[in-house]
């Protein structure tokens, strides 16, 4: 299937690796120029070589993207749309697991910023440019906590559960969507990333379990008995971003592998 994006400018955070990369490569593959951002700028350079080898324009901007400076410096790339993409997918990193006594108020205000701010920003800066172009898809990928929370990751149930709010909202706006722009949450269960080793850590420390049983007993809880890969996932975040899902807003996608027994 053609997804209707060749061509098309995305920005994607998070994008050196994990689930970020993966939404970076399903849609370079699909032809559209990508403009990746993340922290680490030795692992970004390294994504960006990877990426370029799909034949488009790849640009990588090592920034912390929950600043003003680091938008910024997204918006005024060399060689950039500017602040006129047509495809964004927020991905700031998780907030460290832990006991939720121990989180000051920095802490939260911290985690909010990150995750519950940034995107709210991220998406002001580009979605009217969107709606007069008559094309945008946004992708906030948040967690499948927000609809079955940890009790280890309270701080990014807190903040994701709000930009979840928030988007419930403003992803209904009639200005937007009858102008062909889109606004989902992507929510991943348990996959193989660097996140998922972090939140199994935190897990073994808590329990005082090997991080090995840990993982044998998190894979027994998912049906499809087994760690999702963040290929699979970045195939998912390209179709919500295709020209063929533009009736598709305001949803929050679980991609889990069934781990959640629910109906809603």
């Amino acid at each position: 299937m053609d997804l209707g994006i060749k061509g098309k400018w995305a920005l994607v955070g998070g994008a050196s690796k994990g689930l970020g990369f993966g939404c970076a490569q399903s849609l370079a593959r699909e032809g559209a120029n990508v403009v990746i951002v993340a922290r680490g700028a030795e692992a970004l350079e390294a994504a960006a070589v990877e990426l370029r080898k799909l034949g488009t324009t790849i640009l990588a901007v090592a920034v912390d993207i929950t600043t003003p400076e680091g938008r910024e410096a997204v918006w005024s790339v060399a060689g950039g749309p500017g602040k006129n993409f047509d495809i964004v997918v927020t991905n700031a990193g998780g907030p460290p697991p832990g006991d939720f006594r121990n989180w000051d108020r920095e802490a939260w205000l911290k985690a909010v910023d990150a995750n519950m701010l940034t995107p709210i920003e991220l998406i002001k800066a580009t979605v009217d440019g969107m709606a007069a172009r008559k094309f945008g898809r946004i992708v906030n990928i948040t967690s499948g906590a927000v609809k079955a929370p940890i009790d280890i990751l309270g701080l990014s149930n807190g903040a994701r559960s709000g930009l979840t709010g928030f988007v419930a909202g403003v992803a209904r706006s009639a200005q937007l969507v009858s102008n062909n722009v889109t606004i989902n949450n992507l929510l991943p269960g348990a996959y193989d990333t660097d996140r998922l080793k972090a939140t199994m850590k935190g897990a073994s420390e808590k329990t005082g379990q090997s991080i090995d049983a840990v993982a044998d007993t998190r894979r027994k809880t998912i049906p499809a008995q087994r760690f999702g890969q963040p290929q699979e996932f970045g195939d998912t975040c390209a179709f919500l971003c295709s020209a063929q899902a533009g009736y598709i807003t305001g949803q929050n996608i679980l991609t889990d592998g069934g781990a959640y027994p629910g109906t809603f």
